[in-house]
């Protein structure tokens, strides 16, 4: 006979509660067994067993500890969600305005990703060191912190050697920190740039000529800019706001200088779900000193002249938003103060944007009519030009009144697509021309009527997986000048084209494309005892630019890898401006260390 033991000891006081429980099953069990219709046994023994239920064992538990002070988590607040949508082209870009203009002298590699620290130096031909570091916080949800740092030069360049030397440092410092739905944060650049004015014209027909001394042809730039700023992050807020104020310095050589205070503020209050008021200001004050620029009739001054330039823009507007349509309507009221050509300094332009979606998160088009004014300053002068000459007339284009229509489309994943073409009436749009005197520096030049121009611009870009990326853009641009032979170094057309594959885990390559279109410099007749003057002899087109880089990146450890770049690869000393042909064949290697 076999026997089940069930143990169950219970405390004295529950044995009744026991007996009773055991009952009450035996009890609901019977009627169950008597329902069951009875069906003839073919298999089967039920063996005999003895069920023995002992009811003297205690379970003992361990005493909880009480807790009287329990934290009470607040119920979130309810926000209502608002739609949040931006209109990118609403206010026209400065690019659009402003061919890209980039002096291929030194190549520049893709930003790297601001994670941590990372420290890279390599050495070239032509004399060329590399050393870039960035140093980092890691993620953080409190605040977050950077500093990157970077110099490049080579003491050797395309024309007599060290004469075409040319070296960029650059420090940039950044720091934020979050309270809640509010970002606070303040950047602090400075910078210093070397170059030469080596398009210098050696004497034709066999004349004497002496090469100038380095040190009789250079330009140097500091540059110095703070900002603060504070921005919301969370995009249902009924309120959005993104405001800074900032100043920025720069010099050169020739004691030329320019301080600049920078106010911007963009401001949007939705009112319901589809509709909103926006607000998007600028204002920017400058005081510059600088030395007039010799003439024929008058020798180079010494005394500085100074002057102040007064810059305001702001555009309130209404947005709505409603089954596929995107409506905006408003106005850009702007003031400068600058007198380049016979243009009012008070504008104002319409801001008006239709859009419409076709298919959701495919393809959207849309069309608008605008203007605005763009603040052109020294400092960013001499990033496109940096051989410009002293006593420029800066100046603020007016580009107004412009239309403009285009669409964006993703056909497929990771696929995207942008066209859009403008014609605005453009004044005091500025061109580089070469100087009479010195025909190695560029002097800002205006047609004094309005200029017309047609841009076409056109985006591809293809991400799949990380692994493959490719990416072009293109621009045509057309000027109807009505004073100006040409438009001096601003070439019709402009194309990119960039690409990185991830070969395998340690291998990352990557290449860069230009094309730039012919443009067109002066060259003058050299001066002679009868003519002590230059005159222009003609326009001349330059080469049209075509430069290939390429660019590996080998991981060798978690934390340690080599690097290698090769710029210019078709070996074209072309000139993106007259008189400047670019160095050949610049091949850089280096390696790089993060922790």
């Amino acid at each position: 006979m076999k026997r089940l033991l069930t143990i169950n000891r219970l405390p004295q006081a529950r044995r009744g509660a026991g007996w009773a429980l055991a009952a009450a099953l035996v009890a609901g069990a019977a009627p169950a067994a008597l329902a069951q219709p009875t069906k003839p046994r073919t298999s089967g023994k039920i063996e005999e067993a003895e069920i023995e239920i002992v009811t003297d064992r205690a379970n003992q538990l361990p005493v909880a500890t009480r807790n009287f002070s329990k934290i009470a988590l607040p119920e979130p607040p309810k926000v209502e969600r608002k739609v949040s949508y931006t209109f990118p082209d609403f206010r026209l870009p400065a690019n659009r305005l402003n061919p890209s203009v980039k002096v291929l002298t030194i190549r520049a590699e893709e930003p790297t990703p601001l994670t941590g620290n990372l420290v890279k130096v390599g050495i070239g031909n032509y004399g060329t060191f590399y050393g870039r570091g960035y140093f980092h916080s890691t993620r953080n949800t409190d605040h977050a912190y950077g500093l990157d740092i970077k110099h490049v030069n080579s003491l050797n360049g395309p024309v007599d050697g060290k004469n075409s030397g040319v070296a960029e440092t650059s420090a940039q410092l950044m720091g934020e920190l979050y309270r809640g739905t509010a970002a606070f944060g303040a950047n602090l650049d400075l910078g210093r740039e070397r170059y030469n004015f080596y398009g210098y014209e050696k004497a034709a027909n066999g004349a004497a000529f002496v090469t100038p001394e380095n040190s009789d042809i250079k330009q140097v730039f500091n540059r110095f800019g703070v900002k603060a700023y504070a921005h919301n992050r969370d995009p249902e807020q009924q309120l959005q706001y993104d405001a800074s104020l900032g100043y920025r310095f720069w010099n050169d050589v020739f004691a030329a200088n320019e301080n600049d205070v920078r106010l911007n503020a963009k401001v949007g209050y939705a009112l319901g779900e589809s509709s909103r008021i926006t607000l998007n200001a600028d204002a920017s004050f400058i005081s510059e000193k600088d030395l007039p620029v010799a003439t024929r009739l008058q020798p180079a001054p010494t005394e500085q002249v100074s002057r102040t330039r007064t810059f305001v823009q702001a555009t309130p507007a209404y947005e709505f938003l409603r089954n596929n349509i995107a409506f905006s309507v408003g106005a850009t009221v702007g003031y400068s103060s600058d007198t380049a050509t016979s243009v009012s300094k008070g504008v104002i332009y319409p801001a008006v944007r239709l859009g419409y979606t076709i298919e959701p998160e495919k393809f959207m088009v849309y069309a608008g009519l605008g203007g605005a004014l763009q603040r052109v300053t020294r400092y960013d002068l001499s990033t496109e030009n940096p051989w410009l000459n002293r006593g420029l007339n800066v100046a603020d284009t007016h580009r107004g009144p412009t239309i403009y229509a285009g669409f964006t489309s993703t056909p497929a994943r990771g696929l995207e697509f942008n066209v859009k073409a403008t014609y605005a009436r453009d004044r005091n749009l500025y061109f580089y021309a070469n100087n009479a005197i010195d025909p190695s520096r560029f002097d800002l030049v205006y047609d004094q009527n309005a200029t017309g121009v047609l841009n076409i611009h056109g985006e591809l870009l293809y991400n799949a997986a990380e692994k493959f990326r490719l990416g072009t853009r293109m621009d045509y641009n057309k000027y109807a000048l009505k004073n100006l032979p040409q438009p001096f170094h601003r070439p019709e057309f402009q194309g990119s084209v960039f690409g990185t594959y991830n070969v395998f885990e340690k291998l990352m390559v990557g290449v860069e494309g230009y094309f730039y279109s012919a443009s067109y410099g002066i060259s003058y007749r050299q001066a002679t005892t009868a003519s002590p003057f230059r005159t222009a002899d003609f326009y001349r087109a330059t080469d049209p630019i075509i430069d290939l880089n390429l660019r590996a990146d080998y991981r060798i450890t978690p934390k340690i890898s080599i690097f290698v770049m090769g710029n210019n690869l078709a070996n074209r000393q072309y000139q993106r401006f007259y008189g400047y042909p670019v160095k050949g064949i610049n091949v850089i290697g280096g390696a790089s260390y993060s922790f």
